[in-house]
């Protein structure tokens, strides 16, 4: 969204945009109306004054039967019965008006219509010194409508800056907010319009509500972990300490073992409840300083009592030295969940659980394998898709959260012939170089 908001014009310079085309639109529609208008109205007064000329000549000729036309400089007066010689321009034209008829050398406008007593007769009228008149007056209103366009583009570039100014202001208000920050508010600057300030009251009731709900999830972090946390600890601390006892019957011993495995799972479960409800940003705050390598050796320890009487075996592959900085609780339920979830779904056979260098535990299991349908679902709900029913193994859903929250990476391949590969990529937790 940041990088599209970047690529996106300003409302400024879409505004100044449309006001140019709109502009240069109608200087456009103005010029051609102004040009058809000019040349009916030229057309009309050639006729009318070449009609009157023509209408005179007969006029006097009829008065003075010794009466003859003497051309001037601008008009000439041909005979086309074929008496006299008639220039190029001349023939073949039709009656009527004739507009840009090039005799001589210059541009002319010819009236031909017929005589009682002359037969045809073409009236020429020279209009090259007019056409360049009209030719500059042109060009003058090309440039001055050019002008205009420029004038007005650099206008409302001022005109509209100043009205879409506030919204800038205001716009670069909501975009110093930062997630997580408490007490934000935005304000209207001064000339802001009465849309502005509804928006803005909109947005800061938000904020409000916002820092109210982080407050209570705050309060509810601090309660959780003193009020649930101490009771599971003092379950653990006692099933602990019973079990120590040598003379305890092994039927109580039994329960005692599952009571203490089920107090741990719920403590491992708060912790992980409590990182999933932080701000990744606070999250450093419970990080340390974890041998990655050893935390999966212990895993496995932990983890060797679910075999039972299974003909499985856990195997280690290559396993590397590595650091990484996480909540170690966080890190031990990930591996330990995958770890119990191939387990589970393997009957005979080898689990390998191996580690790279660059903090990527695989856990390889022989079992029966999840269905692809299944794969899918796991990798739906880490793109946050979601999906119907639940997937395979304990804790995976969850532990799929918490690696989204971290920045982990957490996938899962089907192998051949049978057989899940989950992957588990701490990559992001590792220290900085110099760090």
């Amino acid at each position: 969204m940041v990088e599209a908001a970047r690529r996106a014009k300003s409302l400024r310079r879409r505004m100044v945009a449309w006001l140019l085309a709109f502009s240069a639109l109608i200087s456009v529609l103005v010029f051609a109306v102004g040009t058809h208008v000019h040349e009916h109205a030229e057309h009309a007064a050639w006729r009318a004054l070449l009609r009157s000329e023509l209408a005179a000549i007969e006029e006097h000729s009829a008065r003075d039967p010794s009466y003859r036309w003497q051309d001037s400089d601008t008009l000439r007066l041909f005979r086309l019965d074929g008496s006299q010689p008639v220039p190029e321009g001349l023939r073949g034209l039709h009656d009527g008006l004739h507009d840009n008829v090039h005799l001589d050398g210059r541009l002319s406008v010819v009236m031909i219509r017929p005589s009682q007593r002359f037969g045809r007769l073409a009236l020429a009228l020279d209009i090259e010194d007019f056409h360049e008149l009209e030719s500059f007056a042109e060009r003058s209103a090309v440039l001055a409508g050019a002008v205009l366009i420029v004038v007005a583009g650099l206008a409302a570039w001022l005109g509209v800056g100043r009205l879409v100014r506030p919204l800038a202001l205001f716009a670069d208000d909501i975009g110093r907010l930062r997630a997580g920050a408490q007490a934000q508010r935005v304000e209207v600057p001064a000339g802001g319009s009465s849309e502005l300030y509804v928006i803005a009251d909109a947005l800061n009731a938000y904020l409000k509500r916002n820092d109210q709900f982080v407050q209570r999830e705050r309060v509810f972090i601090t309660t959780a972990s003193h009020e649930l946390r101490t009771p599971v600890a003092v379950i653990v601390g006692a099933a602990g300490l019973a079990l120590d006892n040598p003379e305890l019957p092994p039927m109580a011993r039994q329960q005692l073992q599952r009571v203490l495995h089920t107090a741990q799972g719920v403590e491992q479960l708060i912790q992980l409840l409590l990182v999933l409800a932080r701000d990744p940003a606070r999250l450093p705050a419970l990080s340390e300083r974890i041998e990655l390598d050893q935390v999966v050796r212990q895993v496995v320890d932990d983890h060797a009592h679910l075999l039972g009487d299974k003909q499985l075996a856990i195997e280690f592959g290559a396993l590397s030295p590595c650091v990484i900085l996480a909540p170690p609780g966080v890190v031990e339920a990930a591996i330990g969940n995958l770890l119990r979830n191939a387990v589970e779904n393997s009957d005979r056979g080898v689990v390998r659980v191996s580690l790279t260098a660059d903090a990527v535990a695989t856990i390889e299991d022989p079992g029966h394998g999840m269905a692809p349908e299944e794969i899918s679902t796991i990798h739906a709900r880490l793109a946050r898709v979601g999906g119907e029913g639940q997937a395979p193994g304990i804790g995976l859903e969850l532990i799929a959260r918490l690696c989204e929250h971290l920045g982990w990476k957490l996938a899962f391949a089907p192998r051949q012939p049978q057989g899940t590969e989950a992957t588990l990529d701490l990559g992001r937790s590792r220290p900085r170089e110099g760090a």
